[in-house]
C-alpha cells in the first residue's frame, strides 16, 4: 500500500543579512529531507530548536513555500498545486500550532474561530455550522455552552483543544501537530496527548508529530526521524531509535532525557560536533533503521 504522505528531497533556504558592504548569507533550514508517512500512523520529527522540523511541517502544507523538492499526498505533488487545488487539498491536511495563546484570534469568539474553516469552504448553513461546531467542541472535551466565550476566558489546555477542534472541522485525514503541548503545563500535557491518540483511533487520523520532548515521542509515535542542522540524521521505528541510537546527535539527545531515579548516575553525553559529518547520507544500519554515520 503506498504511503499517505511522501516527502522527497525537500529543501528550504532562507536568505538573511546583506547590506552595502556585507554579502547576504544563506541559511539551509531544511536541507534535502526525505521520509514517508503511512496511513494511520504517527510519525515523529524530533530535534532541538532551530533544527528545521517546524519549517519542514510548514513547507509540507505550503504555509512556507519550499525552495525545492516534492511533497506527495495520496500520490499527488502538493507543491505543484494551483491555488484552487491547494485550497481543496487543505480540507484533507490541517495543522495544530504550538502556541495556543497566539494561534487563536483574541478578538474572535470560540464559535467563530472553529467555524471559520467551514465558512471559507462554504460548508453548510449558519444553523448547520453551529451544530457542527458544537459537535466538535464535545469531540475535543469542551462544553458547547462555552462557544460564545473569547480565548482569554479559556485555560491553555482548553485553547489548544479549540485549535484542535478548528483543525478537525473539515474532516481531515492528515494532521501536522507542531509541538502541540510544549506551551502547556506538564499536568495538562498528558490530557492533550491522550486526546490526540483517542481522536486518531476514532477518526482514523494520520499524524506528523513535531516535538523536542522525547518522552512524549516515545509514548505516541510509531516511527521517529531525528533532525540536526536541517537534515535527518537518524530514522526508524521508535523503540529501535530509543534502544539503539547510532548517530552521535541522537545519542546526545536521548542522554538528556530526565530519569525518574534521583540516585541514578549522570549519563549525559555532550555532542562533539567534530564527530558529525553534516553531509553524510542516511544508510541502513539495521532492518528499518537508517543513520547518517
Amino acid at each position: 500500500m503506498p504511503p499517505l504522505v511522501e516527502v522527497r528531497n525537500l529543501v528550504k533556504h532562507f536568505t538573511r543579512g546583506g547590506g552595502l558592504f556585507r554579502p547576504k548569507s544563506v541559511v539551509r533550514a531544511v536541507d534535502d529531507v526525505s521520509f514517508h508517512i503511512d496511513e494511520g500512523e504517527t510519525f515523529a520529527l524530533v530535534g532541538e530548536s532551530g533544527s528545521g522540523k517546524s519549517t519542514t511541517g510548514r513547507c509540507m502544507l505550503r504555509l512556507t513555500e519550499p525552495t525545492s523538492g516534492e511533497v506527495r499526498f495520496r500520490g499527488e505533488d502538493v507543491l505543484s498545486f494551483s491555488g484552487a487545488r491547494l485550497r481543496t487539498a487543505r480540507r484533507e491536511m490541517q495543522m495544530v500550532f504550538q502556541d495556543p495563546y497566539s494561534s487563536l484570534n483574541p478578538r474572535m469568539r470560540a464559535f467563530t474561530i472553529v467555524e471559520e474553516p467551514l465558512v471559507i469552504h462554504r460548508i453548510g448553513s449558519r444553523a448547520e455550522r453551529r451544530a457542527r461546531v458544537s459537535e466538535l467542541f464535545r469531540l475535543v472535551g469542551l462544553d458547547p455552552a462555552q462557544l460564545d466565550r473569547y480565548p482569554r476566558e479559556f485555560s491553555g489546555g482548553q485553547r489548544q483543544r479549540i485549535g484542535l477542534a478548528r483543525a478537525l472541522a473539515l474532516n481531515p485525514s492528515f494532521i501536522i501537530a507542531d509541538e502541540p503541548v510544549s506551551a502547556l503545563d506538564v499536568s495538562i500535557q498528558a490530557q492533550v496527548i491522550n486526546l490526540l491518540m483517542d481522536l486518531q483511533q476514532q477518526l482514523k487520523l494520520t499524524y506528523l508529530f513535531i516535538a523536542h520532548d522525547l518522552r512524549l515521542v516515545r509514548h505516541i509515535s510509531n516511527r521517529v526521524a531525528v533532525m540536526y542542522l536541517g537534515r535527518i540524521v537518524e530514522m526508524g521505528a521508535t523503540d529501535r531509535i530509543f534502544e539503539d541510537p547510532r548517530h552521535p546527535y541522537t545519542q546526545a539527545l536521548l542522554s538528556a532525557v530526565p530519569v525518574t531515579d534521583p540516585d541514578a548516575p549522570n549519563r549525559r553525553i555532550e555532542l562533539d560536533a567534530s564527530r558529525v559529518d553534516r553531509d553524510a547520507p542516511l544508510r541502513d544500519v539495521a532492518t528499518g533503521h537508517w543513520a547518517a554515520v
